[in-house]
């Protein structure tokens, strides 16, 4: 027994040699391993601080991918958080400046990308009212989230380009039954179509789709009040058939004297049952109060340009206010501003436009300093949208039919001294009055008016007369509704982080 424990523990040579060359393998195997392993270690920790110090260089690179894509609109949705971080709006410019590549204006809004199919884009500039034929065509994916805008760190809202969108329009004419006759192109026989899915691109941003619902939750229990002449009906009639969109049952929208919309009456006032609030319009052609006086023998119309309108009781306690004028401002309107305008007992015997305009604006000015509720009252002019009568006036001969595509430039003329008064008295007001400036993105929109088609088919015209000055629906207006959308959105995230 003993000697087969000795035997069981001895090793031949040839074992020994054997045994000796595996240790020593194991040995050199993990000496080689450490080695390795001290290696990754500092390539790793190499690599990890040359990721921290060029984190920020990358965030600037993708952010400045993602302005570039947007603005050619062929670009896919990059799933990337950044932090929101204040923005300031600049009030009568609407220039917004952000210190954060992609700011989000609405906390809790849904997303909603929407798929395009076919894009044309037109870039507006203020230079001449010629057309360039050139027009790119793109296919895209575009989705603006609700609520957000995306853009470099100033964004003009009002200087960008027509982009054609298969997605639009926001409603159809079949949807929306508050559409009067003299806006309802297609159902009085247009044929073409795509006056209705130019959507707006501002320039370095892009602004959010407008969301009914959304805009419903922002007006529960208020009133939406639009006072002005037949062009602030048309938007009117525009951001009705944008709100009814959302809601599913028509019962719930209603007009509270079950007034029929024409353009017989001045006076609506609809109700949205589901969510507590009012749209309403009353028209006013000047702001200010259209009268009588005695001139010598004879009573004439005149108007009081240091007097409201007599319609103004029902503005009071609305809690956004949409007012605009200037259309009805023209010599041949207001008789050449031969004994028309007044003041107290007083009939000018020859007022300038200009001046009288002015006159009319400080007028309005000191109404809404009185009656505008400091905190609750939000108070919108908008500015003038162009007509495009080729060949003469609207009353001799003016013509637009036959306009299917946008104008490349456009030359704001008409309406530029205006404007500028405007923001002279706008400047001078104690309470904040922010500019919807459409007219020059408007004014590129020559095929944007009914034309022929502001009557029913088979009806036969008094004249030749072709309208040239309001729009088709659905059409421009909704854009407008878009920009005033964004605009109470972003004043609204504004005060809830004050």
């Amino acid at each position: 027994m003993g000697m087969e424990r000795q035997r069981s523990f001895s090793l031949k040579p040839s074992h020994f040699l054997v045994f000796s060359f595996i240790f020593t393998s194991s040995l050199l195997l993990l000496f080689f391993f450490k080695i390795h392993l001290d290696y990754s270690s500092q390539s790793s920790r190499s690599f990890t601080h040359y990721n921290a110090s060029s984190l920020s260089s990358f965030q600037i690179e993708t952010s400045q991918v993602r302005i570039f894509t947007i603005s050619s609109k062929n670009f896919s949705v990059v799933q990337m958080q950044t932090p929101k971080l204040p923005e300031t709006q600049v009030l009568k410019s609407a220039v917004f400046k952000f210190n954060q590549k992609n700011t989000n204006l609405s906390t809790g809004f849904n997303g909603s990308n929407s798929s395009v199919n076919r894009k044309s884009e037109i870039n507006g500039s203020t230079s001449s009212g010629t057309r360039d034929g050139e027009v790119s065509q793109k296919k895209a994916s575009s989705g603006t989230r609700d609520g957000e805008i995306k853009g470099e760190k100033e964004c003009d809202i009002y200087t960008g380009k027509w982009v054609f969108d298969e997605t639009y329009p926001l409603y159809s004419t079949a949807s929306c039954p508050f559409i009067d006759d003299g806006f309802n192109c297609e159902a009085n026989g247009r044929p073409d179509r795509d006056y209705m899915k130019w959507r707006w691109q501002p320039r370095g941003c892009s602004i959010p789709r407008f969301s009914a619902v959304n805009m419903l939750k922002l007006l529960r229990g208020k009133r939406l009040v639009f006072v002005g002449d037949s062009i602030n009906r048309n938007q009117w009639e525009s951001m009705l058939c944008l709100l009814r969109s959302s809601i599913p049952d028509p019962k719930r929208v209603f007009e509270a004297r079950g007034r029929k919309i024409t353009k017989e009456k001045g006076i609506y006032n609809f109700k949205f049952v589901d969510y507590g609030c009012s749209v309403e319009y009353y028209v006013t052609h000047f702001l200010v109060h259209e009268s009588k006086a005695r001139v010598g023998p004879k009573r004439v119309q005149t108007l009081r340009i240091d007097t409201i309108d007599r319609g103004s009781s029902r503005w009071k306690k609305a809690d956004i206010l949409v007012f605009n004028t200037a259309h009805w401002w023209t010599h041949t309107k207001t008789k050449a501003g031969v004994n028309y305008y007044q003041e107290g007992d007083q009939v000018h015997h020859h007022l300038d436009v200009l001046t009288a305009y002015r006159r009319a604006l400080m007028t309005w000015a000191s109404w809404v300093d009185r009656h505008a509720i400091p905190g609750k009252t939000q108070v919108f002019f908008r500015t003038s949208a162009p007509s495009h009568f080729s060949g003469g006036q609207w009353n001799a001969g003016g013509h637009c039919n036959g306009e299917t595509q946008p104008l490349r430039n456009y030359t704001n003329g008409e309406f530029a001294e205006k404007l500028r008064l405007t923001e002279e008295v706008i400047k001078e007001m104690r309470t904040p009055v922010t500019v919807l400036n459409i007219t020059d993105i408007s004014g590129l929109r020559v095929d944007g008016h009914p034309s022929v088609y502001g009557r029913k088919p088979g009806v036969s015209p008094s004249s030749s007369v072709q309208d040239c000055s309001h729009w088709c629906l659905p059409g421009v207006p909704d854009t407008w509704n878009e920009l005033l959308y964004f605009l109470l959105v972003s004043k609204r995230r504004e005060v809830s982080t004050k």
